[in-house]
């Protein structure tokens, strides 16, 4: 049996986070990385797994720092035409940290991914995120905007799914989500054992659907999960500067919702006595 599987996604989907062939690649920014430059990731892990089973034409067209419009406009239209039998649609999380995130133009653009992937025969392979707050470790003020919008992206997954179909995994469902072994050093992106839960997940709910997997993904990893040290290291040299980065995006718009919440408190405190 042939199967076709396309990629459509960001630096995750990319594969950054997990080093490809003992490669020292230590760029976590991702910036520039394309798939197979240093990187394997979990949709090539799949993919080397449906391969041990079925004549696999795997294509990745992610591309680090990939926002849901690039995936539609750029990355849709470099799939061709042809017949797709799977098709992961993972992306979402850079809207979410940038000022010009827009609920509406997500949902349209998303829709617009599966609507054409599926008419190709596509199943598609998607998510619903996880709270990245929690992970990064970030402030409750700064957490609870991001989540607010990580929820308007998943709300979007879940309407895709409901029309669409497929196959969506709930990252919050993973308790490992929120270990730090399942990261890279930067949190951000997967490490290794993240990369690898991830693609199992898939194979395992592609094989209750009675597509055949001779061999899964493997769980065993090659390489350590990062040190308190080089959590240290990297927090100096590439956090803080990133978040200097985004700090023009996204934290003024989370001051301004913190303090809109702060402020509606008392009111919504008040409406409840006076209904009481």
């Amino acid at each position: 049996m042939s199967l076709h599987y396309v990629a459509l996604g960001d630096s995750t989907t990319v594969g950054v986070g997990d080093p490809m062939n003992g490669s020292s690649t230590t760029d976590l920014s991702g910036a520039g990385a394309r798939p197979g430059e240093g990187w394997r990731g979990w949709a090539s892990l799949l993919a080397d797994s449906l391969a041990s089973t079925h004549r696999v034409t795997f294509s990745n067209f992610a591309t680090s720092g990939a926002t849901v419009p690039v995936v539609a406009t750029e990355q849709l239209p470099r799939t061709g035409d042809s017949r797709i039998d799977l098709a992961s649609l993972i992306v979402g999380v850079n809207d979410t940290l940038r000022s010009t995130f827009d609920a509406g133009r997500i949902r349209e653009h998303l829709h617009v991914c599966a609507e054409q992937l599926t008419a190709r025969g596509a199943l598609l392979l998607t998510v619903r995120f996880h709270d990245h707050g929690q992970v990064f470790g970030l402030p409750r003020w700064l957490r609870r905007p991001l989540w607010h919008r990580i929820e308007q992206v998943n709300v979007v997954y879940d309407d895709l799914h409901a029309r669409f179909g497929g196959i969506r995994l709930d990252m919050a469902d993973y308790p490992e989500v929120y270990r730090r072994d399942f990261w890279s050093v930067d949190r951000l992106h997967p490490g290794e054992r993240g990369h690898r839960k991830l693609a199992r997940a898939f194979a395992d709910e592609l094989a209750v659907r009675g597509l055949r997997i001779d061999v899964p993904p493997e769980l065993d990893c090659a390489y350590r999960p990062p040190s308190r040290w080089a959590d240290t290291v990297w927090l100096v040299k590439e956090g803080a500067p990133w978040v200097g980065r985004r700090a023009n995006d996204l934290l003024p718009w989370a001051g301004r919702m913190a303090i809109s919440q702060l402020r509606s408190r008392p009111l919504d405190a008040e409406v409840r006595r006076v209904q009481a």
